[in-house]
This record gives C-alpha cells, structure tokens and sequence, in this order.
C-alpha cells in the first residue's frame, strides 16, 4: 500500500533544510510532527531533596541539550553563579555547540566526545579526581552509570528533568499511514492515550533496539527500522521504504 501520509513523534524541525522536508517535497506526502513525549524540570526544592549541592561539584557531565538547559535553569533557580573554571564533559559536538547559549565557549574547559557516552570515557578518567554531576532525566539510559561506575569516579546524578507522556486524544479520528517512533516512551505514550489501539493497516517506523522491543512488547508490527546499515537514520529508512510501496506497478 501507497504512503501518503506520515505522524513523526517529535517536534517539527527548525532547521529549512530538513530531510523530512525534502521526503515531502520528492514524493508528494504529507508528514505531521506531534511530540508523543515532553521534557518537564524538577523544581528546585525536589532537586535538593536529592542532597544536590552545585558548590560540591568541579565538572558536569551533560548528555543532552535538556541536561544543558535544566543544568543552568537550577543553577539560576539556586542563585548558584558558575564558576568560570568548571569543566564540562559534553557527550557529542553537537550538545558542546548547544552549550554556547550559557558560556562563552572559548574562555571555558569543555572536553567533547565523539557520540556514544562510552567515548567520554578516556575523557573523564583523565580527569578523575574531579567531582563530577550528571545532571540527568529520570529515564537514564544504563550504558551511563555503568560506564561511569567502570571509571570508578567520584559521580552523582541529580534528576533535573522528566520525560512525561503528552496528551493525545485530539487525534482519536486522525488517521496515518505511517507512525514514526524514537523512543520506548514515545510507544507508551500511544497505548496510554489510545489503550485499544490496533494497529491494521498503520505502518509502524521504529529508531533504535529499544523502540523497536517496545513496540514488539505492545503487539505491534514493526514495517520500518532504523538505524541498519543502509539507513542509519529515520529519514533514510522512510525514503527507502516509500520508494518501494509508492512505486507504480
């Protein structure tokens, strides 16, 4: 069956250069951006229940460009002034570039991994006799702290924001033909807003090993799957999948 019509469950890209931009403009489809999940800080008082002391710390890790925006949104709330001198240990060049809306870059010590958290690894245990903070969501991945206890590093995780479940139900009657999925929450988002989903004819298009276990545990089908090494990204893989089934016979 033809694929005309695509739910991705994130938010629309910012950038007009986007790959999904180019997939409605090549095939003629439409493709709506509704986030299935939402970030929401931890208030300052929850934070210092954790014992969290930002004074305690000489390095923070940063995963994400959440862990960015809810570092610096408690480090205000607290009335905690940076220190110019704290070291940063950013997961991939892209959370390093992010980090430029608080700092300026060149006067700070930022060390920058390559992707995977493992790759900080030789970055962190040079450093390790600082004091480090991993200012984090409550959904950690594991490969985090194992890494890091592997290290053996002096390291806390605040729980600085949560990833929570949006609200759906205006899209009871709308239907797709593709739904688009990244994370195991974005499919448990679907089944707490739609608990007698069926899938029929939907095409489910899954990012990563874990949303596609997900899916699987939910009885769902999965059509699409990304990364592989034909198509290591979503965009790629929904190109490859609707250049075959939009493919006139």
């Amino acid at each position: 069956m033809k694929v005309k019509t695509i739910l991705v469950s994130q938010p629309e890209p910012k950038v007009e250069n986007s790959p999904y931009f180019e997939l409605i403009q090549k095939h003629k489809i439409k493709i709506d951006f509704r986030p299935f999940i939402h970030v929401e800080g931890v208030p300052v008082k929850e934070i210092r229940s954790q014992k969290i002391d930002l004074n305690n710390y000489t390095a923070i890790i940063l995963t994400s460009r959440n862990s960015v925006d809810h570092f610096f949104r408690v480090a205000e709330e607290m009335r905690y002034k940076v220190p110019e001198d704290l070291k940063y240990f950013c997961q991939s060049e892209a959370v390093a570039f992010y980090l430029q809306k608080y700092v300026v870059y060149r006067k700070r010590k930022i060390y920058v991994g390559q992707k995977d958290f493992v790759e900080l690894s030789p970055l962190i245990k040079k450093y390790k006799e600082e004091k480090f903070l991993l200012p984090a969501s409550d959904q950690l991945n594991f490969d985090v702290p194992q890494t890091l206890d592997a290290l053996k590093v002096n390291w806390t995780q605040g729980v600085f924001y949560r990833t929570v479940m949006s609200d759906l139900t205006d899209l009871a009657d709308v239907y797709y033909d593709v739904l688009a999925f990244f994370s195991p929450t974005g499919i448990k988002s679907l089944f707490k807003n739609f608990p007698d989903f069926k899938q029929n004819n939907t095409r489910i298009a899954v990012f990563g090993s874990t949303t596609q276990k997900e899916a699987i545990e939910h009885g769902l089908r999965v059509d699409i799957m990304a990364p592989s090494p034909e198509a290591p990204s979503m965009t790629m893989a929904l190109e490859k999948y609707i250049a075959k089934s939009n493919k006139d016979k």
